[in-house]
């Protein structure tokens, strides 16, 4: 027998809540995973039951409702995770940007969903030796879990977080501590990065394009209307010719015709292609 009681309409109201918020789909197959994240936000305001706890989130809004989504939100990242992906950007993207943008000298990456900050910081260790130092090169790092966000910004990884780093890695853009148990990002390594929390389905303030953007495992979780939104505010938002990496198991319909397949979960921008 469970902790607390969930009814079946306490789960449709808790999946339409999360739905209009932020997009995500809860079917009736993550019934367990939600009960067992919220169980601990009940447990923790000392409720009975899940419909006391909706009462509650729905009274103070302003006080719950950032945890509620923090709580159902999934965070599973690691650094350089599917790495084909910074081989590609090494091997392809660097190059015809230090030509198409020689005259600028101006580079911008997005990390959509960054999480714990390991995709960003990711990022920026592929691009710290390949671009010369008179380069405008920024990275921003989003997401809607103010929770992850915070520790993304901190940069404290334990020695688990960081295994399967090279050595030559770890010596240059971590300080480890005295005791081996935690790494640290060099303040010379996430000074580019700036990191803001921002909600996917909601406005969005940047002002300038990018030259790639990478929103991997996120788009898993919408349903098709909101995956064809968000693919057509991405081409909006980069740059021409410009790249976007979805995660292993997301894809993208042929019906985008404002982006070239390139395989491997690696979309290209078509030059000039119009969007709505």
């Amino acid at each position: 027998m469970k902790e607390f009681l969930c009814t079946d309409k306490d789960f449709k109201d808790i999946a339409a809540l999360v739905y209009n918020a932020c997009g995500i789909v809860l079917g009736e197959h993550k019934r367990e995973m939600v009960y067992s994240r919220l169980a601990r936000r009940v447990r923790e305001h000392r409720l009975k039951n899940f419909s006391e706890y909706l009462a509650y989130l729905n009274s103070n809004k302003d006080k719950e409702f950032d945890a509620f989504i923090n709580a159902i939100t999934t965070n599973l990242t690691s650094f350089f995770r599917e790495p084909h992906h910074f081989e590609f950007l090494k091997h392809t993207i660097v190059p015809q940007l230090l030509n198409s943008n020689k005259v600028a000298k101006r580079v911008r990456v997005w990390s959509a969903g960054c999480s714990t900050g390991e995709e960003p910081y990711s990022l920026a260790i592929t691009l710290a030796d390949l671009f010369p130092s008179s380069w405008d090169v920024k990275i921003l790092a989003t997401d809607l879990d103010s929770n992850v966000l915070a520790k993304a910004q901190a940069g404290i990884y334990t020695a688990a977080n960081v295994n399967g780093l090279e050595d030559k890695t770890l010596k240059k853009w971590f300080l480890k501590s005295k005791d081996g148990h935690t790494y640290k990002i060099k303040p010379k390594l996430n000074k580019n990065i700036f990191f803001k929390r921002l909600n996917l389905l909601q406005d969005w303030p940047m002002q300038g394009q990018f030259d790639l953007i990478l929103c991997r495992n996120v788009v898993i979780y919408f349903d098709k209307e909101t995956k064809d939104t968000l693919f057509k505010r991405y081409a909006n938002a980069l740059n021409n010719s410009g790249y976007l990496f979805l995660g292993h198991s997301e894809s993208m319909g042929k019906e985008h015709s404002e982006f070239k397949n390139l395989g491997k979960t690696m979309y290209q921008k078509q030059h000039n292609a119009r969007t709505v």
